[in-house]
């Protein structure tokens, strides 16, 4: 199945919203926690004015989004997610990609990411490298912490420079 990717549009933010509350309620979360990560996992349309978010498309329809913060050499994964019905159709994958990509064209030199521990695997498949973890609130929920070194001026998808940085 074919991903089609697009920037986001400040239009498109309670779908994202939505879009990212039923990513994490896939995993079986209680509501009360869904509740401490509301303002974590609402997005607005002043942030996507202000940042390059990017929604993955499916069969013409919004499917996911990702958005990276990069700041100088460096850069944060601030969302990656998928509808749960898209899950394993690539979704994730194109939206990964893409954002080393980004992390590629701005030179970038490490890519961090602070991962739900349900979808550490899938950034471990991607070449993540283990560097710790990271607080979570409800206390003391510990999220699972990785690096990637993107590929500079690599014009191959997804593709990352295995090692330490």
């Amino acid at each position: 199945m074919r991903v089609r990717l697009r920037p986001a549009r400040p239009a498109d933010a309670p779908r994202l919203t939505r879009i990212a509350h039923a990513a994490k309620r896939h995993w079986g979360y209680p509501e009360a926690w869904i509740r401490l990560w509301r303002a974590g996992l609402t997005v607005r349309p002043a942030h996507l004015r202000r940042h390059a978010v990017t929604v993955a498309l499916l069969r013409g329809r919004v499917a996911g989004f990702v958005s990276v913060r990069i700041a100088g050499r460096g850069a944060e994964l601030e969302h990656l997610w998928v509808l749960p019905g898209a899950i394993g159709l690539g979704v994730g994958r194109a939206l990964f990609a893409h954002a080393l990509r980004r992390c590629a064209r701005h030179e970038v030199r490490v890519l961090e990411v602070s991962a739900d521990p349900n979808a550490a695997g899938f950034y471990r498949a991607l070449g993540g490298r283990d560097a710790g973890t990271v607080d979570s609130v409800p206390a003391p929920r510990k999220l699972p912490h990785l690096r990637f070194v993107p590929v500079l001026g690599s014009r191959r998808r997804g593709k990352t420079r295995r090692g330490k940085p």
